[in-house]
């Protein structure tokens, strides 16, 4: 399966795809590109320093939400994109770029949806003085994070947390679980029915993902 990753900056999910990759650990995925929408975006760097074809698409350089997609879609088809991987990527699609890849995009998301969607996802978990926070994969469809949920990692809020100290924990377990994901669904082993998702394979437990 090849996997073509959107970024929009420093890529830390990225990399940690690259060093799952490196290590044979994404199974029958392949990644096989990186697109980004800022030109100096940091991600790219370490595309580049992985041998990843890389291409730009700048969404200023386009009238609207559905010419950038389309642009998108036709830099991704170049290099036969299968699955469609936001990583940071910070905008939302249209339906151009999601009709070009039916059930085929999914995103990582910083907190534990359906709770905390949009942007600033772990400050705002923050702000709510919840218990328990983490980070979510999930497909994209046309609203704003409200896709089928693939897989969620839970995080323990401590006492003496703060903004900062939460979205670094909740970073570490984003890279594990979007690597996890990208090869279950390579292996196909996630099975989609309705808004339900199901991991086969996927141990039952307080920490699933581990054996996705």
């Amino acid at each position: 399966m090849n996997v073509g990753v959107l970024v929009s900056g420093s890529g830390t999910n990225l990399q940690a795809l690259i060093d799952r990759s490196t290590r044979n650990e994404l199974g029958p995925a392949r990644l096989t590109v990186v697109g980004c929408n800022v030109p100096d975006c940091p991600a790219l760097s370490r595309a580049r320093l992985a041998g990843l074809p890389t291409f730009i698409v700048d969404h200023r350089d386009h009238g609207d939400r559905a010419a950038f997609d389309r642009t998108l879609v036709e830099a991704l088809r170049a290099h036969q994109v299968d699955l469609v991987v936001l990583a940071g990527f910070m905008r939302v699609l249209s339906g151009e770029l999601l009709d070009a890849f039916p059930g085929r995009v999914i995103n990582i998301h910083p907190a534990l949806l359906p709770a905390f969607p949009g942007v600033h996802g772990v400050r705002q978990a923050y702000d709510a003085a919840v218990k328990i926070a983490g980070c979510t994969v999930h497909f994209v469809d046309r609203g704003v994070d409200t896709g089928p949920i693939i897989a969620q990692a839970a995080v323990q809020v401590q006492d003496d947390d703060d903004d900062e100290a939460l979205r670094a924990r909740i970073l570490a377990e984003e890279h594990r679980l979007l690597p996890a994901v990208v090869r279950a669904i390579a292996e196909r082993r996630v099975v989609v029915e309705g808004r339900r998702v199901r991991v086969l394979g996927a141990a039952p437990g307080n920490d699933p993902l581990r054996s996705l």
